[in-house]
């Protein structure tokens, strides 16, 4: 399944999110491995550190600190990545958002991380915009480059606490961890701190290792907060499980936009 159709399958936010409507890790799926690779050339790289060393602290800003104003929906639909911001990206409204994923992880220090995973970072959101992002210069390639963005805006102190938060649950799950759900478990071999391009007032990126039908599947999660907004990107590969990358331009770009 090419990387398109496989956006365009997705039904939730959950562990699937950019690429396939897929079923639980540990049982039987519809579907598996052949369901398309979103990944690209770019920024996120493995970090080298032991994640049971404590974290870094939040990364610097490369911009003006933002405006801290708790934006609508309609104010993040305003600021949200559109076709033409990034050249050779197409830019459409992610199908199936409004449904977002419901795993929850058995250990709570890991609910961050599962959150994260739904399409649902918490605490929770006033408003919500969700994004697919897309390589036209890989049109038909199955390793077409697709990156699914999550705009969220959270009360005042809250989007602090979102980035808080997943950065003590990457230390805290470096082993990995389970989550049960709606469709059933499922199981998170590994969580790892990459190294990433200081953007925003504060950002973090990391590698959750999901295993579906057997195989270990790479995903990457940054998260970049700029005032009271959230904005999650998420990359993942569906082929041949190497490590995906985030395109710096597109997270450059998004960043720009959020007053």
């Amino acid at each position: 399944m090419k990387a398109r159709t496989a956006v365009m399958a997705a039904t939730t936010a959950a562990l699937c999110l950019a690429a396939v409507s897929c079923g639980p890790s540990g049982g039987d799926s519809s579907h598996g491995k052949d369901n398309g690779r979103a990944s690209s050339p770019s920024s996120a790289k493995p970090s080298g550190k032991d994640t049971s060393s404590p974290p870094p602290p939040p990364s610097p800003s490369t911009l003006p600190a933002g405006t801290g104003k708790v934006l609508t929906e309609a104010e993040l639909t305003e600021a949200a990545l559109a076709t033409g911001d990034v050249a050779d990206y197409e830019v459409t409204p992610l199908q199936g958002s409004q449904d977002t994923g419901t795993e929850k992880a058995e250990t709570r220090a890991c609910r961050p991380l599962a959150a994260v995973i739904n399409g649902a970072p918490e605490p929770a959101a006033t408003a919500a915009v969700f994004r697919t992002v897309m390589d036209r210069s890989e049109e038909g390639k199955d390793d077409q480059t697709v990156v699914t963005e999550i705009l969220t805006s959270h009360p005042k102190g809250a989007a602090q606490q979102v980035l808080r938060d997943v950065r003590d649950a990457v230390q805290a799950c470096a082993g990995g961890f389970r989550t049960s759900s709606d469709e059933g478990p499922s199981t998170y071999s590994k969580v790892e701190l990459l190294d990433a391009p200081r953007v925003g007032e504060e950002s973090i990126a990391y590698q959750v290792t999901g295993n579906i039908e057997g195989d270990k599947v790479p995903l990457v999660f940054q998260l970049v907060r700029r005032g009271s907004t959230v904005v999650t990107f998420y990359v993942a590969d569906f082929v041949d499980a190497t490590p995906p990358e985030l395109p710096a331009e597109v997270v450059t770009a998004q960043l720009a936009k959020l007053p």
